[in-house]
């Protein structure tokens, strides 16, 4: 067994909607489990989180319910997001560490509201860590990505996650221009389940619509064929459960509204770009990060509308999570996130 010590490290945290990641400094990603929780009705009693609570949804008794304490990307359910975050905490920290503390980095969305900014911290004093700093998902993702943001150069990055897609272009260490909506992962899963809902009569739950959107859905036609799949459901007509087969043109249908929503998001930020940092992203192009940068042919539609390159970064799942931890090791940005006045130190903001 390894008994070096990890808590009393560095951390960076992606407390994300779909998922809570923490990276180590030095380690990498060293915790990557969805941000779910079930509990006992009534009692409130923690009874599994992360992964194993997720396999739970659909299918738990009437005493326990399966919860989602970070909505749209700002917490939703304080005592709860307290909870998971503790019980993560605790899964990556060495029992030789109990008393080290370490220093954080937590994103919080650019388009957060003061009070759901507050929720964020308070939630992370109760973790008694050391010191504590709220960094914005765009700059942590850019960092992720690798981006040179301290530099007078225009960098774009469109971060698609589980509850907000955050635009932004970046220059000499800060947002220049951004836009922040919440639609992303969780809505084209809600767009899916809809969908089939309304024209086929059929019903499925959110793994299946999630797993619908990994295997055959798509931002816009990738080839002349037409992929599918069989996807088990319930007949909302008989009620009796049922298998249908379900194909790429339906759900690139379903995933319309969500889709274009995004490319607009970008399409108003790039509007509202001065005209030398427009200029350099004509050049350099955006970097998409986040899960839903995942969905097949999105970097292909946005090129398409845009007239830019578009990359998606090496590891888009973890480029927010990485960033937060590099953040750390970065005076510019800890200088600049402290003038902010988003440290929290010794428990106190």
């Amino acid at each position: 067994m390894n008994m070096r010590i990890i808590f009393g490290e560095d951390l960076g945290i992606d407390l994300g909607t779909a998922s809570t990641l923490i990276y180590a400094m030095n380690k990498g990603i060293i915790l990557r489990e969805p941000s779910v929780v079930a509990v006992e009705r009534g009692s409130n009693k923690v009874l599994a989180v992360g992964i194993a609570a997720k396999k739970m949804i659909g299918r738990t008794p009437t005493n326990i319910e399966v919860i989602r304490p970070i909505r749209d990307g700002v917490i939703t359910d304080f005592s709860i997001t307290r909870s998971m975050l503790q019980c993560f905490l605790s899964r990556v920290r060495s029992r030789f560490a109990i008393f080290r503390r370490p220093r954080v980095v937590i994103c919080v969305p650019s388009g957060v509201t003061e009070v759901e900014r507050r929720a964020v911290v308070e939630v992370v004093k109760e973790t008694g860590v050391r010191q504590a700093y709220l960094v914005e998902e765009p700059i942590a993702a850019a960092i992720g990505a690798g981006l040179p943001i301290h530099e007078p150069v225009g960098n774009m990055v469109v971060d698609v996650g589980g509850g907000t897609t955050e635009v932004a272009v970046i220059s000499l260490g800060g947002i220049v221009v951004d836009r922040s909506i919440r639609i992303a992962g969780d809505e084209m899963d809600e767009a899916i389940a809809s969908y089939l809902k309304k024209n086929c009569n059929f019903l499925i739950g959110p793994h299946s619509a999630e797993e619908i959107k990994f295997k055959i859905g798509t931002a816009c036609r990738q080839s002349d064929g037409d992929m599918s799949m069989e996807v088990k459901g319930r007949d909302m007509v008989e009620g009796l459960p049922k298998t249908m087969e379900i194909t790429e043109s339906q759900i690139r249908e379903a995933l319309q509204e969500p889709v274009n929503a995004i490319v607009e998001a970008v399409r108003v930020t790039l509007e509202n770009t001065p005209p030398e940092l427009a200029a350099d992203i004509t050049t350099r192009g955006l970097v998409m990060a986040g899960g839903g940068s995942l969905l097949k042919g999105l970097d292909t539609l946005l090129v398409r509308e845009m007239g830019i390159p578009v990359i998606v970064a090496e590891d888009p799942l973890s480029c927010v999570a990485y960033g937060a931890g590099k953040v750390l090791d970065n005076p510019k940005v800890l200088k600049s996130i402290y003038n902010r006045g988003e440290l929290i130190s010794k428990g106190k903001r």
